[in-house]
């Protein structure tokens, strides 16, 4: 039997097809329920206005497991950005924790007792356009969470490559010569 999961993090950007305004941008926290993340998930449980959490769930009556919690990282203002966190969202980080589990990145025998806590972006634009690409949605969000879960079980970036790349690697949003966006 592996170690017990504490406490790990990871985050993801994965980009939308052209003009769509879906990028998928997940930071998350997965541990052991019975340890600080799992202290953080229960403490996520209340419901703030503006800011509803939900369960990953696959379908209705299937909860993912590991158990995760989805919170938005924007205000929720309107009944399609609900649409959009609950409907490709909402399938899709639970289709890529499940996912994870079956192809051993978090380990099943650990999967009853950890949770993961997923702090989601929803670009506000997305969810004002009624044509916005929901598959492409789907896609992104799946493929950033699966590719957090990822980083965060393997300790992704380490502090060496932190290290390595302080003088190579810059924000996207930031250019430290101009302070302008990189985008």
């Amino acid at each position: 039997m592996s170690e017990p999961v504490w406490f790990r993090t990871g985050e993801a950007t994965v980009f939308a097809s052209d003009d769509q305004g879906t990028d998928a941008m997940p930071e998350i926290l997965i541990g052991s329920a019975r340890g600080p993340a799992g202290q953080a998930f229960a403490n996520l449980m209340g419901q703030t206005e503006g800011h509803t959490r939900m369960f990953a769930i696959r379908a209705t009556n299937q909860q993912v497991k590991p158990a995760t919690l989805m919170v938005p990282k924007v205000t929720i203002k309107s009944g399609s950005y609900v649409a959009l966190f609950g409907g490709p969202v909402q399938s899709a980080i639970a289709d890529a924790v499940l996912d994870s589990v079956i192809e051993g990145v978090i380990p099943k025998e650990h999967a009853e007792e950890l949770c993961i806590i997923a702090m989601i972006w929803i670009a506000p634009e997305a969810a004002a356009n009624p044509d916005v690409d929901r598959k492409d949605l789907y896609r992104t969000n799946y493929e950033a969470m699966k590719l957090a879960i990822k980083r965060a079980m393997a300790d992704s970036s380490s502090i060496d490559e932190l290290i390595a790349n302080r003088h190579r690697v810059h924000h996207e949003m930031y250019d430290p010569e101009t302070g302008e966006s990189l985008w």
